[in-house]
């Protein structure tokens, strides 16, 4: 996930791995969060959401439930979602009972984009549709 990641963001910049730029650096320039961080931040958001809703909703109801003796088939993920779940707050540090303060609990999942600071450099790095040699033509 992290290459395609990565590859996309240095086709949107006009790069590619020839030029040596480090994954950091473009990243920092285009001013975005790992993938990885953000589908986390997005599991712990539903997480929360869940939480806070009734006990009677059709999502409580299923979250209860155990299945027991189930063999997990040989494609199956090998983790749970609530095991995931658990995995994402011990991670982040937080808790199951913060869910249910929502300020609190998105404050606490929150993912922060990396700031493009350096609007010169930024342009150094992203060549924009004048300097991508994806699309200029060859003279």
């Amino acid at each position: 996930m992290k290459v395609a990641e990565m590859r996309m963001l240095r086709w949107m910049c006009g790069h590619t791995k020839l030029d040596k730029i480090r994954n950091d650096d473009i990243r920092r320039k285009v001013g975005v969060a790992p993938m990885k961080d953000k589908m986390q931040e997005a599991r712990l958001r539903w997480f929360g959401h869940m939480k806070r809703g009734s006990l009677d909703a059709p999502v409580r109801r299923c979250e209860r439930l155990a299945l027991t003796g189930m063999k997990r088939d040989r494609w199956r993920p090998k983790k749970y979602w609530g095991e995931v779940i658990r995995q994402d707050m011990v991670q982040m540090q937080i808790f199951e009972d913060m869910a249910l303060d929502r300020k609190l609990w998105r404050s606490s999942t929150r993912v922060d984009s990396f700031a493009a600071t350096d609007t010169l450099s930024l342009s150094f790095l992203c060549r924009g549709s004048t300097g991508n040699r994806l699309s200029t033509p060859p003279e």
